[in-house]
């Protein structure tokens, strides 16, 4: 009987460190397992990184077309309706010079005051008197005078003679 024991304490260790060749080759091969899925996960984590670094590069790259394509649009509509505003401005300022030159010139033809083309008109009918003056005080033979005093001589050459005031002449072009 103690054979028997004997031998089936040693078919029972045989078997035992037979369990356990196969538990630690299993462990083994599990851990080995597990340092390649870590290893390959690391490869094919730094793979999909860089790929999707790209695809961010490339949206990125689209975004910024579409937004300056965006911007460049609503910018031109924006100048054209400034332009479109300026423009109008401009007439509407034009229209308001307009206005205001036509009855500034009315108040100032109630109150009397001459154009400037009255005094053009003035100052070419003077120039044309005066010239009218000078052609006859050259033909007209000069006629002596008679003898006057030295003092009074003295003062009829010392004063020019004097053209009418601008005055007397608009009241005259007026009448």
């Amino acid at each position: 009987m103690v054979k028997k024991m004997k031998s089936s304490s040693t078919a029972a260790s045989q078997q035992g460190s037979h369990l356990a060749a196969s538990v630690k080759d299993s462990a083994q091969q599990i851990w080995l397992a597990g340092m390649g899925a870590f290893s390959k996960a690391q490869e094919e984590g730094t793979k999909v990184f860089e790929t999707l670094v790209k695809e961010g590069l490339n949206l990125q790259k689209k975004t910024q077309g579409l937004a300056e394509d965006k911007i460049s649009e609503v910018t031109g509509k924006m100048s054209a309706m400034a332009d479109n505003v300026t423009a109008r401005a401009g007439q509407n300022w034009d229209k308001l010079e307009a206005i205001f030159e036509a009855r500034t010139a009315k108040a100032m033809s109630k109150l009397g005051v001459p154009t400037a083309k009255d005094v053009d008109a003035l100052v070419k009918r003077v120039d044309a008197l005066a010239a009218a003056v000078a052609r006859l005080s050259k033909s007209a033979p000069a006629k002596t005078a008679p003898a006057k005093t030295a003092r009074a001589a003295k003062t009829v050459t010392a004063k020019p003679a004097a053209k009418a005031p601008v005055r007397r002449a608009r009241k005259t072009a007026g009448a």
